[in-house]
């Protein structure tokens, strides 16, 4: 079996090859290709990748490329994690919009949109290629935005599922906190990428004992804590919200904070450097403990269980995934892209295929069709181009909704990535 991860030069990337090496009964990789044009940072992180696998006994071979096109010709399956423009544009992203009052992020509002604008048409073009070079290979995508960007990759015809990492963190922390192990906690995940709820916390499977109402009872401090949300929402909700429902629950009080305190981009080229210093070390084979700071915990083990199941191997067969609604969500189009619990083992190899899912209340179900709308404008602004398409989509969004901020937001986020917007 053949991987290969676009963006392999990525920080991140460390935590991947640990899975793949302590998971390899699950995922028995052969032959796994890192792929970067940062040559310097590849090679570095391509060592550790082989010092790694050494250590864990592994037999599989770590080659590195700055080729795509040869790095992914005859891959299995091909990992995104790529990031357009780097560090330094995520820092825009964070940074500008807080000068119109709106939260700056790079998933969620204007910083979001930029992310989509930039990203989208990149990551048309490796999938094209990778088509051409190994068309039975599946794609996954944990690159933001995970939910347009696997609609994107989709509606052009490619074999893609979109991964994130919020519902086995959440699940993992709710295990800890009901002393089960994590294969023995059902999700009831439901909404779109980075907009979710969990309704419930099921034993063992989607027809389990709901302990929600218990966790929340005897957790809810902690489970609060952790969303930075006020036990009484949690409360009032009687669901849990992901932690990215803070930008909308919470908007102004974030926007304040983001103001008096370093971005999250500072901090993560810092946390970068540090990490690069500590990968340059030939004695270092495993992953060192400060990754676990740099975010996408469990990224590994989400991506070996997806890889696994879709090519036929290990894996489980129910997994949280990005992927068509078809009627999932009945009052959402069926090619919206949602993130629920599918069973991944879909016969005759067509993919994902969401499970049924309880009945989201209206006070979700309408943020959930507002930021799909949203999503189907940022798309056509991503593929098409456009002054005005860019502005429609900032109108739409819930956290801005104002033909003001629109206009400003919109210039704003043209000036800061005219290097990346060939028609901008």
């Amino acid at each position: 079996m053949k991987l290969a991860v676009v963006g392999g030069g990525s920080t991140y990337t460390p935590e991947l090859i640990d899975g793949f090496a302590r998971l390899r009964d699950t995922l028995p990789v052969e032959e796994l290709v890192l792929i970067d044009p940062a040559t310097e940072r590849l090679e570095l992180i391509g060592a550790l990748a082989r010092r790694i696998f050494a250590r864990q006994d592994h037999a599989g071979r770590v080659t590195t490329t700055t080729d795509l096109d040869a790095g992914v010709a005859g891959a299995d399956a091909v990992l995104l994690q790529l990031r357009v423009g780097g560090q330094a544009a995520r820092l825009q992203d964070e940074t500008w919009p807080l000068e119109c009052g709106c939260v700056g992020q790079e998933t969620t509002g204007a910083g979001g949109l930029a992310k989509a604008l930039r990203t989208v048409p990149v990551v048309l073009d490796i999938a094209e290629r990778v088509r051409r070079a190994s068309p039975d290979a599946w794609i996954i995508d944990f690159t933001n935005p995970v939910g347009i960007v696997t609609r994107a990759l989709l509606r052009a015809g490619h074999k893609a599922v979109g991964l994130c990492n919020v519902a086995i963190g959440l699940q993992r922390k709710f295990a800890a906190l009901l002393d089960l192990a994590p294969s023995e906690v059902h999700l009831d995940h439901v909404g779109l990428n980075h907009l979710t709820w969990e309704l419930g916390v099921r034993r063992g499977g989607p027809d389990g004992e709901d302990l929600l109402p218990g966790l929340l009872a005897a957790h809810g401090e902690a489970v609060a804590s952790d969303l930075r949300l006020p036990r009484a929402v949690l409360d009032r909700l009687g669901v849990v919200p992901s932690y990215y429902l803070r930008y909308f629950y919470s908007h102004d009080e974030v926007v304040r904070e983001l103001g008096t305190k370093p971005s999250r981009a500072a901090e993560v080229a810092a946390m970068e450097r540090e990490l690069l210093a500590l990968y340059a070390d030939p004695a270092l084979d495993e992953k060192p403990a400060l990754l676990a700071k740099r975010g996408g915990a469990f990224y590994s083990e989400a991506a070996v269980d997806l890889a696994a199941a879709l090519l036929g191997g290990g894996g489980t067969d129910v997994q949280v995934v990005n992927t068509h609604n078809n009627g999932t969500l009945p009052f959402l189009p069926d090619d919206a892209v949602i993130e629920v619990q599918a069973r991944v083992r879909a016969t005759g190899g067509s993919g994902p295929v969401p499970l049924p899912v309880p009945r989201l209340d209206p006070l979700f179900a309408g943020l959930v069709s507002h930021v799909t709308a949203y999503e189907d404008l940022a798309l056509d602004a991503a593929l098409r181009g456009g002054r005005e398409r860019v502005f429609k989509a900032l109108l739409a969004h819930p956290l801005i909704g104002q033909y003001d901020l629109a206009e400003g937001l919109t210039d704003r986020l043209l000036a800061h990535n005219k290097e990346h917007l060939p028609w901008a």
